[in-house]
């Protein structure tokens, strides 16, 4: 090759360098450019970048919230003594409980009452929300407990009294004699957000205190966990992917800024084992159950009076319901002696806030409802055929009367009693009595093989046709009841003694 033929070559190398240097320098290097096409964005674009210079936005600190919940996040661990205890049922054909022979067949072989197992441990978290020593957990942590035991975070080990529980929430307060205590400062659930990062605190698998990172997945949502306990659960939970395990029950969930925003209660898991979503109850939920417990010695349940699609619910059933694509709570019906019975609202209509605040599911509207109390006045916004109306509804409690509930002996029992009506009292052939439709944690599920149904005809050799004379016939001898009656379309009467602890 001659020169004539290689000195266009390094002409044309030499121009394609110089245009690569030029646009290097003017569109690469220089400064602010990278800057400069950020702040060109549209406002709405989803990046993690500061929106007022364009800079990305700086890692989030979680020392500072760690430093303040773990102080405040006790290890709690309780002895359940489980005895079994018989109730002489009868041997009949057609039991409730399963075969020819119920329950009975195998304390038949193995000794009957004699028969007493070993008693268990159980361990879980709380968190102190005073520093005279109270303390917020799951009802199922110290469900059945004989004695519970609460360690601090500095080693200190102290024995703590029941001071009341909630199965409808999965909550439950308990307290230690201490002062001068760290305690978490409550946050507002409501506030929180999507994608917000949230940390998860407890004693996981007797673990040591352990703080674990994740961010909000999803909130208001409803696993049927806590229908096993009650006839009115309360479900609404944050679900996060914080790392959660056995033992985390109880612990807290709090915000960056170190806020109780949740009490973690649950995971879901094919194995028992953290498999990517924890789920904690909100705050504001914990706040008023709480607050309830220790003012009045129980849960004030607020009533709407309506029955509801469920969330989620499946195609096939959306014929039978009648039930339409729209937008809130479908109400399939309402209560004639309900709150709502006079408020207007019909079946078929859409429920889309309470109190100003916007409800799509469910879980949602029970996570507003459960904030108010029986003779609590709000608003409910509704839609029907697409117009929007508000009416004003005064809440009842479970009654069906706008009072306060007190804490009576009946509610020891540890079930949701009502009273029998008029159409089921003369299909029965009774004159009256009173339905056991819930059977939670209490007396009833401590000491007999009672189930969901039975209905009480008789306290003590007294009969009683509603829920007052059952409190009534307690009040005469609160240490011991004998409950007798029947189970609708079985044979036999059945009794269940019951001693009456604190």
């Amino acid at each position: 090759m001659n020169i004539k033929q290689i000195l266009p070559v390094v002409l044309i190398s030499a121009a394609t360098t110089t245009v690569a240097m030029f646009g290097y320098d003017a569109f690469i290097r220089k400064p602010g450019a990278i800057q400069d096409s950020i702040s060109k964005l549209p406002a709405s674009y989803a990046g993690f970048f500061d929106s007022k210079n364009g800079a990305p936005v700086a890692a989030v600190d979680f020392q500072p919230a760690s430093q303040a919940a773990v102080p405040a996040v006790v290890h709690i661990t309780t002895l359940i003594g489980n005895n079994q205890a018989s109730n002489n049922l009868p041997k009949v054909k057609k039991s409730p409980f399963g075969d020819v022979f119920g329950d009975d067949l195998f304390e038949d072989f193995f000794g009957g009452p004699q028969m007493r197992n070993m008693p268990q441990r159980a361990s879980g978290s709380g968190v102190v929300i005073s520093e005279d020593g109270y303390i917020v957990t799951n009802n199922h942590v110290i469900d059945e407990a004989n004695e519970i035991n609460v360690t601090l975070s500095n080693k200190k080990q102290y024995k703590a009294k029941l001071i009341g529980t909630d199965p409808s929430s999965d909550l439950a307060l308990i307290k230690i004699e201490e002062k001068a205590l760290p305690f978490l400062l409550y946050g507002n659930s409501d506030n929180v957000k999507l994608g917000q990062w949230v940390l998860a605190v407890g004693y996981p698998l007797n673990l040591e205190t352990t703080v674990t990172a994740g961010i909000v997945s999803a909130k208001a949502r409803s696993l049927g966990l806590n229908s096993k306990k009650s006839a009115s659960p309360i479900e609404s939970y944050i679900q996060t992917d914080a790392a959660v395990n056995q033992g985390n029950s109880g612990g807290a969930l709090v915000n960056t800024n170190g806020e109780l925003v949740g009490i973690v209660s649950a995971i879901a898991s094919p194995t028992g084992s953290y498999a990517g979503y924890s789920y904690a109850i909100p705050v504001n939920i914990v706040k008023k159950i709480i607050n309830d417990l220790l003012q009045y010695g129980a849960v004030q349940r607020a009533y709407l009076g309506i029955s509801y699609a469920p969330d989620n619910i499946p195609e096939e059933q959306k014929t039978k319901l009648g039930y339409k694509n729209g937008t809130g709570v479908y109400v399939i019906d309402v209560a004639k002696d309900g709150a709502m019975a006079s408020s207007g609202i019909q079946s078929g209509d859409y429920i889309t806030k309470i109190n100003g605040s916007k409800v799509n599911t469910g879980s949602e509207m029970v996570e507003q409802i459960a904030g108010y109390k029986p003779g609590d006045k709000i608003t409910v916004t509704y839609l029907r055929s697409g117009k929007e109306s508000t009416t004003s509804v005064t809440l009842k409690n479970k009654s069906g009367s706008y009072e306060i509930v007190k804490n009576t002996i009946s509610d020891k029992l540890g079930a949701t009693l009502q009273n029998l009506d008029k159409k089921k009292s003369t299909e029965y052939g009774v004159k009256g009595g009173i339905i056991v439709s819930k059977i939670g944690s209490g007396l009833i599920d401590d000491q007999t093989r009672m189930r969901d149904g039975f209905v009480i005809l008789k306290a003590n050799g007294t009969e009683v046709k509603s829920i007052e004379e059952l409190n009534a016939v307690l009040a005469k001898d609160p240490k011991r009841v004998t409950l007798e009656g029947f189970y609708p379309g079985y044979d036999g009467v059945y009794q269940y003694p019951i001693e009456i602890t604190d």
